[in-house]
């Protein structure tokens, strides 16, 4: 009977789709874990193929490679060295499972697949796979390894099964997000079901980017005592060798080393920074290029960029019109310089003028309105396009949550971009960020030291700066209001009766719901961006864009 186990936690960045890779990864793992004396090696969820997959894994083609690397990876492991415990798809008899696959000895001995499939928010795994059946342990030389997939913890009738069919310990694999208050719900979901079954738990969680999804790590071990044996870094990858041992209660992890979880600003910004490093690096961009205003959300975005890629892959350009104020061309040439990111100048005033000039025989005897300011927004966007298409940067789009909430930004202008590192960050967040920053510099940034935003551009008012003495509250309600509003309508689905009881006023509370739904079309077109809160625009809110309904009646 096997008393001893050394177990190691891979916690890996894998590439959706690229399987060679993501085998390279698992082999580069296994040697590591052999040199520390492992078992077995513990991958996350999906990890051959990436996770999420999405349509992706109903490819025959991707599901023979899949085939392919299981085999060949299997067959490595009758070198007498540690094993695997991968997570991979397995197709079988016409249906298609999300499993974690058992290679020892030089075959597949096993593989369990996942009993609750997750179908709300950013997940839609009924829609390409099939639920597995209910699980029961799996026999690992000697020792009884109860194996549920991520979701299959967040109720507790699969460990429920696994314990009562003999299961000695847990081992999890998960493809879990990141998003605000997320490690909370982990650690109670996790805790409670070692609390039920009595059994300890190895944690494994993805590192990464994939889309507008980030994977923060933090894989941990708990024992049955519910006591933390292990905690690895957050947003890291790395490998952790866990020490067990069988004893008269079970078997126990010795201590190990127990890494603390970010502050909740740091985690945002962790998150921003992979999200966009990833996307950037993942898809084969050089760098990215963004117009720099002089205004605070263009200054956070570039600051993230520095951060993510390196300020020497970071092209910021400043494109002023006749509006654009002295304060702003200082403001903007000082963070780039902070930052150590090149700053072009391209004015846009000649592009400007061409179009007033083409535009005036269908315009004349219309007074100047939205559409002059929109016609503007646009000439930034086909410079910075023209920008991407020579050099190959990626356009990074700069606003925040905010602002594409009331849809306070022009579709084809300042929408314009590749990715949008603020797409789920409400404006009094892009202010509290920008101290934070300026505070702090984030474990694994590329980016400079120090100060990185000036405090002019965070102190004073925002403004989009396309007519004459424009502040944003001209427009919109104050943000700190705005955001109240938004995160109940939004985040909380509040009734308009409970939003005004808030202490809004009822007309302002109207038109602010009003403005989120007739927006919506714009935001079916917007940049895709990183998810930080429990509902992000377009992977967890879907509404349809054809909408009549308004609480506000």
């Amino acid at each position: 009977m096997t008393d001893r186990l050394k177990i190691a936690l891979v916690q890996y960045n894998p590439v959706v789709g690229d399987v060679a890779g993501n085998s390279e990864l698992a082999r580069r793992a296994r040697a590591e874990a052999a040199q520390g004396g492992a078992d077995l090696v513990v991958f996350s969820e999906l990890f051959l193929i990436g996770y999420p997959p999405e349509d992706l894994v109903r490819k025959p083609a991707i599901l023979e490679d899949v085939v392919e690397a299981v085999a060949s990876l299997a067959a490595e492991t009758a070198d007498g060295g540690p094993a695997l415990l991968i997570g991979a798809p397995v197709h079988e008899e016409g249906r298609l499972y999300n499993a974690m696959l058992l290679l020892d000895g030089g075959e597949c001995t096993a593989w369990r697949a996942k009993y609750d499939l997750p179908n709300y928010g950013v997940f839609d795994e009924k829609r390409v796979f099939d639920a597995g059946p209910m699980p029961g342990p799996v026999n690992f030389r000697g020792v009884r390894l109860g194996i549920p997939i991520c979701e299959d913890i967040w109720g507790a009738d699969v460990v429920e099964c696994l314990q009562e069919t003999g299961a000695e310990m847990l081992v999890v694999a998960n493809g879990s997000p990141y998003e605000v208050s997320k490690l909370d719900q982990r650690m109670s979901r996790a805790v409670a079901r070692v609390t039920e079954s009595g059994l300890p738990m190895i944690y494994v969680n993805q590192y990464g980017g994939q889309d507008e999804l980030v994977f923060d790590g933090g894989s941990f071990v708990l024992n049955a005592d519910r006591t933390f044996a292990l905690q690895m870094p957050f947003w890291q990858t790395g490998i952790a060798i866990s020490d067990w041992q069988r004893t008269a209660e079970g078997w126990r992890c010795a201590e190990g080393e127990k890494s603390a979880p970010p502050e909740e600003l740091g985690a945002i910004y962790q998150a921003m920074m992979l999200g966009l490093r990833d996307y950037v690096n993942k898809n084969g961009f050089p760098g990215v290029v963004l117009g720099m205003s002089g205004g605070i959300d263009s200054a956070l975005s570039a600051a993230v960029a520095a951060d993510a890629l390196g300020p020497e892959r970071v092209r910021c350009v400043m494109l002023p019109s006749r509006y654009t104020s002295e304060e702003s061309l200082q403001d903007a040439a000082e963070c780039a310089g902070l930052i150590g990111a090149r700053l072009d100048s391209v004015s846009i005033a000649p592009a400007v003028d061409a179009f007033d000039m083409m535009l005036s025989p269908l315009f004349e005897g219309r007074n100047p309105d939205l559409t002059e300011e929109n016609i503007q927004s646009r000439a930034r966007a086909v410079v910075l396009m023209a920008l991407s298409n020579k050099f190959g940067d990626m356009v990074l789009t700069t606003g925040n949550k905010s602002e594409v909430s009331v849809g306070y930004a022009t579709l084809y202008g300042d929408m314009c971009g590749g990715y949008n590192a603020l797409k789920d960050i409400y404006k009094m967040t892009v202010f509290k960020l920008c101290h934070w920053r300026n505070q702090h510099f984030p474990e694994g940034a590329l980016g400079s030291r120090g100060r990185v935003i000036p405090e002019n551009i965070i102190i004073k008012p925002p403004t989009a700066e396309l007519r004459p003495d424009q502040k944003d509250e001209d427009s919109l309600p104050p943000y700190a209001a705005l955001d109240d509003m938004l995160d109940c309508l939004v985040e909380r689905e509040m009734s308009f009766e409970e939003v005004v009881a808030r202490g809004h006023a009822p007309e302002t509370v109207k038109r602010v719901e009003h403005l989120l739904y007739v927006a919506e079309y714009k935001r079916r077109q917007a940049a895709p961006g990183v998810k930080i809160s429990m509902k992000s625009f377009g992977r967890d809110r879907r509404y349809p864009i054809t909408n009549r309904f308004r609480d506000a009646r």
